[in-house]
């Protein structure tokens, strides 16, 4: 909870200091990567961290490829690197991790987070709709590639029937 606390706050900061949406995506795109890396190191969680890195790398790895194989032109007429949106796929894939391996508690405000980005994208006219949409499929679909929850490698609920009214309900809790 203390990275989304630092997330949020650094967020307020950007924000409060200069109100242009463009400068908050662009701190959003570095906070929340670092967030979901901080993460893995304040729960000590090495298999964790080996999975943030797999998906960021595939995240990077296909945004990149696609940038340079659909050539789409800016809506502000920049350049012709508007699909996907980079920084709506990082930040995504930063999301979903933080969801995906730590709970919805953490993935809930790191996708608000992120939703911001993809909005300030559009807003500062680099991105189009199916630009963003396009990065964030891309940046959630690369997490479920490798993250698993670390929830489940320490709890475990089971329940069985057997014949009549027998019925089994287990817990197991590894340390």
């Amino acid at each position: 909870m203390y990275v989304i606390l630092f997330t949020c706050l650094t967020f307020t900061n950007v924000s409060s200091q200069n109100t242009n949406f463009k400068s908050a995506g662009d701190a959003l795109l570095v906070v929340l990567p670092l967030s979901a890396f901080a993460a893995t190191i304040i729960n000590n969680d090495k298999i964790g961290r080996k999975q943030f890195y797999k998906g960021f790398a595939i995240n990077f790895a296909t945004t990149t490829i696609l940038k340079l194989a659909i050539v789409k032109k800016r809506p502000d007429g920049s350049d012709f690197n508007s699909f996907p949106s980079g920084h709506t796929s990082i930040t995504f894939q930063s999301a979903s991790y933080l969801q995906r391996r730590y709970g919805f508690q953490y993935g809930i405000p790191a996708y608000i987070l992120a939703s911001l980005t993809a909005y300030s994208r559009i807003k500062s006219n680099k991105h189009d709709l199916l630009d963003v949409v396009g990065g964030a499929f891309i940046g959630i679909g690369s997490t479920y590639l490798f993250t698993t929850s670390y929830q489940k490698k320490h709890m475990e609920l089971t329940f069985s029937s057997g014949k009549g009214s027998n019925y089994l309900l287990g817990f197991n809790f590894t340390f």
